[in-house]
């Protein structure tokens, strides 16, 4: 059976600078950005909000969702966001305690 994988995005502030990442396990790589081990540029822009999480069946097809989000344009990904939620909550604590 495949390893499930997620696509997600961060941010410091609704509407403010984006991160979109990829991983097979969530909880773990959310608590490396938000104690500042995560990317470079998450801990450069101070991303510690997690406002969108998509499951996916394999890693493989996280990766690929992964790609195309990154070649979205901006208002594109915060129209996903807030469909999703239009409160841009940070979502760690129902993931890392889910």
């Amino acid at each position: 059976m495949p390893r499930p994988g997620y696509t997600y995005i961060m941010t410091n502030k609704p509407h403010g600078v984006l991160y979109t990442g990829v991983t097979a396990y969530l909880a773990e790589r959310i608590d490396q950005h938000r104690g500042g081990r995560g990317s470079a540029f998450c801990r450069r822009y101070g991303l510690n909000r997690l406002v969108l999480v998509e499951q996916h069946d394999s890693i493989e097809h996280a990766i690929a969702r992964e790609k195309a989000l990154k070649a979205w344009r901006r208002e594109w990904k915060i129209q996903l966001i807030e469909a999703a939620k239009a409160e841009w909550d940070d979502l760690f604590d129902r993931i890392a305690w889910g």
